[in-house]
């Protein structure tokens, strides 16, 4: 990763060497006995020559260096990225000119003068065309760098506050998603493709950033890619850490193979957009029975959480933690087939906030270690499949409060209510597996998924019985 201004500065300071430690040195009382001498030059003059060279040497690695890690983000570095190189070259030109007219004289009849005059000039035409044509290709990048983005403020303001808008049904969208499309289209709408995919429409807003509805024209397949904006962070550190976190997280999830977990195909970067595109689901998430008189059959309800536990494991085993396990990220298909949906996209999405900003999950079902900013692993998850269980057996989540530090301190600190309070119709096993998933301690939680979901068949097998 690049700071801006720490290799400016290098950049700076290697240049003044390069123009001014020569002269300066070869003025010294020692540089006249100096023992070394190179192409005919006296002392001074070969410690001049040395000194200069070697400054313009390490001042075309720093443009290396800084070419290598500056971020083609599309607008102020990329401008810079692409002119580094000329703008070097143009600078050794002028200096080893002067430093050769001054010292070198003899190197200069050896070469003879019009020969090195020719070079020389052919040098500079050929460098200076070079700027130019790097400066107008990239002429863009610097007027997006300089004008005021307002385009992304009318998006935020256009944006559906909903906490479940990670729901894809492309045959379900509301009215309000639909009028907000057509404004964000008078506004310059979403892009036309991205990647291989064609962008047909906005589904909605998911805990990333927009949410479209697109295409691959190869295999007639269609696609949910979600995309983050990349343009709004500014900090160059920054946007290459985003980066990085966004296509490491992508690919951790992309490696999941498994039936109940929503499928990865692919990951880019396009237009200052982040995308991923994955699988197209068709059903409802478990949203919509987490109230009554709506709550889902207990002989439905258990089987659907372990076979969610189930995939859980299967990631935890992969190294992926989901990190914000909810109701509306658990959905049924159409073929009644448990799709567990957004792993790792929490850790994606908070990759583009600042660190006050960060909140890796929905605060209902965030677990304890979470809250504290601890490092989480699978227990995390299976605390918040927990407390998923005691809404969709209850009717509302354990943990409620009238603000949003209250509700961290009671997910931290209150004990969560007991299932016998509430519905005295459940058997003592159901109570059992729920107040194990809900320990504030990771230690005294169940230590893997799979042992959560086995004895979630369990309790299916004594409801059998």
């Amino acid at each position: 990763m690049i700071n801006a201004s720490s290799s400016a500065f290098q950049y700076l300071f290697v240049a003044l060497v390069s123009l001014f430690a020569g002269p300066l040195l070869s003025k010294l009382p020692a540089a006249q006995s100096f023992p070394l001498t190179l192409f005919g030059l006296d002392g001074p003059q070969t410690i001049r020559l040395v000194v200069e060279e070697t400054g313009l040497v390490i001042l075309c690695i720093l443009s290396i260096r800084a070419y290598r890690q500056m971020p083609n983000n599309g607008r102020g570095f990329s401008f810079v990225r692409q002119l580094i190189f000329p703008a070097t070259v143009l600078f050794v030109l002028i200096a080893t000119d002067k430093t050769l007219r001054v010292v070198g004289l003899s190197l200069i009849e050896r070469l003879g003068p019009q020969r090195y005059t020719l070079a020389y000039t052919a040098g500079l035409t050929l460098t200076g065309v070079w700027i130019t044509v790097a400066w107008l290709l990239n002429l863009d990048s610097l007027h997006r760098f300089f004008s005021k983005r307002t385009q992304p403020t009318a998006r935020k303001e256009l944006a559906p506050s909903v906490e479940d808008s990670d729901e894809i049904h492309p045959e379900e969208e509301s009215g309000e998603t639909q009028s907000a499309t057509v404004i964000l289209n008078a506004h310059g709408g979403p892009p036309s493709t991205l990647g291989r995919y064609k962008v047909l429409k906005e589904l909605g807003r998911g805990s990333m950033g927009v949410v479209y509805l697109g295409k691959d024209p190869t295999i007639q397949r269609f696609v949910a890619i979600k995309t983050m904006r990349l343009d709004e962070i500014d900090d160059a550190d920054k946007l290459q850490e985003v980066k990085a976190r966004f296509f490491r997280e992508a690919e951790s999830t992309g490696r999941l193979s498994h039936p109940n977990i929503v499928t990865i195909y692919d990951a880019g970067e396009e237009h200052d957009l982040g995308y991923i595109a994955m699988e197209m689901l068709q059903g409802t998430t478990l949203k919509q029975w987490t109230r009554k008189p709506n709550l889902m059959p207990l002989e439905k309800l258990i089987p659907t959480l372990a076979t969610v536990a189930e995939a859980m494991d299967y990631a935890h085993q992969q190294g992926v933690v989901h990190r914000d396990i909810k109701p509306a990220n658990i959905m049924l298909t159409k073929d009644q087939v448990v799709k567990v949906m957004d792993f790792g996209i929490a850790k994606i999405a908070s990759s583009s906030k600042t660190q006050t900003d960060i909140v890796l999950g929905t605060p209902t079902y965030m677990s304890p270690e979470q809250i504290a900013g601890k490092k989480v692993d699978g227990r995390s998850d299976i605390f918040s499949l927990g407390v998923v269980m005691f809404e969709l057996l209850t009717g509302h989540p354990p943990f409620t409060a009238d603000n949003v530090s209250a509700l961290l301190f009671a997910i931290a600190h209150t004990p969560h209510p007991e299932l016998a309070t509430l519905r005295s119709d459940l058997p003592p096993i159901v109570q059992e597996v729920l107040d194990r998933a809900l320990q504030k301690d990771a230690v005294q939680r169940y230590r893997r998924a799979g042992e959560f979901a086995q004895e979630l068949r369990s309790c299916v097998e004594g409801l059998a019985a």
